[in-house]
């Protein structure tokens, strides 16, 4: 005999609860380290609230949602995202040099600074600019972590059904939140 509970199938016979598996759809909160190649730590949930998030619908990067599929909660785990299955290899073709001029009411452009740039195609795209000499600007439109293999540490706190308008929406309300 079975039934459910929000977070758990109970079997019954056996009085063991089993967790519910990530799969399509899930609603899944985890904790998390990464941290690059020299082990230096680029961004952790520790001592925040857990990633939440909506499984299947491309708010993850693909490698690490691939490794998450499957396992439940209480799992824990370590894996190596190439960046491949991550945020891409460095395009050149994403890293200009524009003239100065263009950044219009900016007083003082310099290196590490981020704008939100207009594409050819009219699309908005942030850019980060990576050098200035005279009235020269690279701008790189790559995302800052692109051609970087990934090393995180996992630990998935919880697994839940995503709701009706989680789906419909691809991502995840907090609750009491509906937009």
């Amino acid at each position: 005999r079975e039934f459910m509970c929000e977070h758990c199938l109970f079997i019954s016979n056996q009085g063991i609860p089993m967790t519910l598996m990530i799969g399509n759809n899930s609603v899944v909160s985890i904790h998390y380290t990464l941290k690059n190649e020299a082990g230096d730590v680029i961004d952790s949930s520790e001592d925040n609230q857990p990633l939440v998030y909506l499984h299947s619908s491309k708010n993850l990067i693909p490698g690490l949602e691939s490794e998450l599929h499957g396992k439940s909660s209480g799992a824990s785990f370590s894996t190596v995202i190439p960046p491949q299955q991550a945020y891409g290899e460095v395009r050149t073709d994403l890293i200009k040099e524009i003239s100065k001029d263009l950044f219009q009411g900016v007083e003082s452009v310099e290196a590490g600074m981020t704008f939100l740039a207009h594409g050819e195609d009219g699309a908005e795209q942030q850019v980060r600019v990576t050098a200035v000499s005279g009235d020269e600007v690279t701008v790189d439109a790559n995302h800052p972590m692109a051609g970087m293999t990934l090393h995180f540490e996992v630990e998935i706190v919880d697994v839940r059904e995503g709701t009706e308008q989680e789906i419909e929406h691809g991502h995840v309300h907090q609750p009491g939140a509906d937009h």
